[in-house]
């Protein structure tokens, strides 16, 4: 039983550099002003209160700043913030709040009209939470130069167990995802990938027809991709398997993106996949790449316990 809880303590807050963190947290930055960039044109129509859906959505249990206030003023002010928080985390300044700022922000829009989101926005709006809660600020960023200018090039340990909470979500993703989709009937027939990729709507690249109409094509496709989420969800965790797996995904969500609308979905996916990154290996190559600019001394980029 000693053994099991120990296993259980160091998969949760065994400490690792931050060098991961650091790296996620500007790609979540980058993403964030994305799709702030998407929202300006239709915060008036979508979110205010002299738009399409003036009084809300009542949905039990959620809320959102810009129904409790009420106000298109509001709206502006909390997209302010969120532009300003996506900054504040690309660049590392005032991370935790930033983080907050962000969620809140987030959620706030989600919730005062989710009929115009997708999966991938939902998704995003999960990993804003969890993010809040990650050691962001600890290093690369602003808040380190103003710290420890002198050991800028640090990563100091810290418990992983926000990411860990990121990498948990991604893998309850896929498998739910899975189970959904062998519960339907155009999974298992191997149909579905075909449906998808002539759905005139959402389809960004239109494909020649002998391959989207192709029963043998749409059956190994649909297949190849149930198997990749499978993997995603269970085999990931294999630090051998790891590799192979997540490339395996990349792949994936780069055929998605390619020839399908589907908003933020892939993109989010991606920003989860970093948290999978291993700290030592992603802290070699910011130092190989810090040195091409200029010498770090070796003592200056030790990790800091």
């Amino acid at each position: 039983m000693k053994r099991l809880l120990a296993t259980w303590d160091d998969f949760w807050l065994a400490p690792e550099p931050t060098s991961t963190v650091a790296v996620v947290r500007v790609a979540y930055g980058v993403l964030l002003l994305a799709w702030a960039a998407t929202l300006g044109p239709d915060l008036s129509p979508f979110f205010s209160t002299s738009g399409l859906l003036p009084g809300g959505h009542d949905l039990p249990w959620s809320w959102s700043l810009l129904d409790a206030v009420g106000s298109d003023v509001v709206t502006t002010v909390v997209y302010g913030l969120l532009v300003a928080a996506a900054v504040g985390l690309v660049l590392g300044y005032r991370t935790r709040l930033a983080a907050v700022v962000a969620f809140v922000a987030v959620v706030s829009f989600y919730r005062r009209n989710p009929a115009v989101f997708q999966s991938g926005d939902q998704a995003l709006r999960v990993f804003s939470f969890y993010f809040m809660f990650a050691p962001a600020g600890v290093a690369l960023s602003l808040d380190r130069w103003r710290r420890a200018r002198d050991r800028f090039w640090q990563f100091p340990e810290r418990p992983v167990w926000a990411l860990r909470l990121i990498q948990v979500q991604l893998s309850l993703i896929y498998l739910f995802t899975v189970w959904g989709k062998v519960r339907g009937t155009r999974w298992n027939d191997g149909t579905a990938v075909s449906y998808s990729l002539r759905i005139g709507e959402l389809v960004r690249l239109e494909l020649p027809a002998w391959l989207t109409t192709s029963v043998a094509v749409s059956n190994v496709a649909t297949y190849t991709a149930l198997a990749i989420e499978f993997a995603m969800a269970v085999f990931v965790w294999n630090r051998r398997a790891r590799p192979w797996v997540l490339t395996a995904g990349v792949l994936l969500h780069l055929f998605i993106e390619v020839t399908l609308r589907v908003g933020f979905f892939s993109l989010t996916m991606f920003l989860y996949y970093l948290a999978w990154l291993d700290p030592q290996k992603v802290r070699s190559w910011l130092l190989a790449l810090a040195r091409r600019r200029r010498p770090v001394p070796l003592e200056a980029a030790a990790v800091e316990g």
